[in-house]
């Protein structure tokens, strides 16, 4: 009887953890509660009286431990090639980290529960023919509210899914610190259109005149020819009121708005187009690199002031650049960076953790894998204007993909590179899929002291 009793307690404590790993059916309205070891399981509950209105919250709490990992998670019957959105509301309390620590994923699976394959390989880096497993998606944080912030994502559901799992995670949370999840919704929606839009690269050394006010019109009749192939982006390179007139910076800097941002201005008013072009700036005593984003109603949209100076532009006195401002347009945002930022991860990453979908770079010179470096690592569109000879091997004109492989090059002076792109289409890559969601869910935290 006493060995009975202690093989009923075995199965007990068994049955116990094997449940305890398979989660709580009994949480609330279906959904489990969940931790990849037990021994790291956080405290996982529901609070009817929680929440933004008062409308109940789940609450994922660590206790005096560090590093506790815990989830909830819902499964929901979707069909095969409709489109969802999904929303939640999330709080945290004593998390430095939450873009890591509160993150949620979308998981797609067939009737038996089992990961299907993705749609579509030709969108991606895959093999011919193969069919790789639809790995996660990540929604992203959007705007916050009353310490609140949404979380959400719109998503077309792979044709052979017949559900999808939902998980809201607490990761390696700070010793009494928690996370509320609440109002979470998942249901169909319109499907997702494609948001066409055609970049433009201009190939051309501005050689004629020795006046800054000589080199704005050698890029008029190339600026048409791309708005004959109805171009949505133009770019030119880099400080081209310079470009062979032998003046220094400060010479050939002028304000901004100025006369060189006025004639583009005019280009883009008369061919319904986005110029980016390369600047010197005049802002009283000092001098900026810049790039100037001018739109179709021939105004100004924004300019950004190079952030990394090289040796010779710091020996002429030119002043930093300390902001990554992003830009709206009719088509999607735009942020912009210059030659020598090229150089190091930072700017394009920070341009792209503010929601850079394209990326203009005006650039004398730079090593080419750089450019498709800082394309692909944060999954952008990045457009390159050099005065770099194709012959020397070294910076090229081109449109890089979010893979970082050039998809449209101007090899000769006086030429225009063109390509269309979607950029509401997903790049999925082996193993990985939609990168670029999780780009903020998984970066390492690099905003520490020495």
């Amino acid at each position: 009887m006493k060995n009975a009793t202690g093989i009923l307690y075995f199965l007990a404590i068994l049955l116990s953890s094997q449940l305890s790993h398979a989660g709580d059916p009994g949480l609330h309205d279906g959904w489990q509660a969940m931790t990849p070891r037990e021994e790291l399981r956080p405290k996982i509950s529901w609070n009817a009286d929680a929440g933004p209105n008062q409308q109940g919250a789940f609450l994922i709490q660590a206790d005096g431990r560090e590093g506790l990992m815990g989830h909830i998670q819902k499964t929901f019957p979707v069909e095969g090639g409709k489109t969802y959105e999904f929303t939640a509301l999330r709080k945290t309390e004593g998390i430095d980290l939450v873009r890591r620590a509160g993150a949620a994923r979308l998981i797609w699976l067939d009737q038996n529960g089992k990961r299907v394959t993705r749609d579509k390989p030709s969108f991606a880096s895959y093999r011919p023919g193969e069919r790789p497993r639809a790995e996660p998606e990540f929604p992203g944080d959007q705007e916050t509210k009353s310490d609140w912030t949404k979380v959400a994502g719109v998503y077309r559901a792979p044709s052979e899914a017949a559900q999808v799992q939902i998980e809201l995670h607490f990761r390696w949370g700070p010793p009494h610190s928690q996370i509320q999840w609440s109002n979470i919704s998942f249901k169909q929606t319109d499907d997702i259109k494609p948001r066409i839009v055609r970049l433009a690269t201009i190939h051309h050394r501005p050689r004629e005149g020795k006046k800054p006010s000589d080199k704005p019109a050698q890029f008029a009749k190339l600026i048409e020819q791309a708005a004959e192939q109805k171009a949505d982006l133009v770019v030119l390179p880099e400080s081209i009121t310079v470009y062979g007139t032998g003046l220094s910076y400060a010479e050939s800097a002028e304000p901004i708005p100025g006369p060189s941002t006025k004639y583009f201005g005019q280009l883009a008013k008369k061919h319904n187009l986005y110029i980016v072009v390369g600047l010197y700036e005049r802002a009283k005593h000092l001098i900026y690199n810049v790039a100037v984003l001018i739109g179709p109603d021939g105004d100004i949209v924004g300019k950004y002031r190079k952030v990394t100076l090289p040796r010779g532009e710091i020996e002429g006195g030119v002043t930093p650049g300390s902001e990554y401002p992003v830009f709206d347009t009719r088509f999607g945002k735009v942020g912009m960076m210059i030659c020598y930022d090229g150089f190091f991860p930072e700017v394009a990453r920070e341009l792209s953790k503010n929601g850079a979908e394209v990326i203009a770079w005006p650039v004398w010179g730079c090593n080419p894998m750089l450019g498709a470096a800082r394309a692909c690592e944060n999954h952008v569109y990045v457009i390159s204007s050099t005065y770099t000879d194709t012959s020397a091997n070294w910076m090229i004109s081109a449109i890089f993909g979010q893979d970082g492989k050039p998809l449209a090059q101007a090899k000769d002076w006086g030429t225009v590179a063109i390509t269309e792109v979607d950029l509401n289409q997903p790049f999925y890559w082996q193993s990985l899929g939609d990168f670029k969601s999780q780009i903020e869910r998984h970066r390492p935290e690099v905003d520490v002291k020495p």
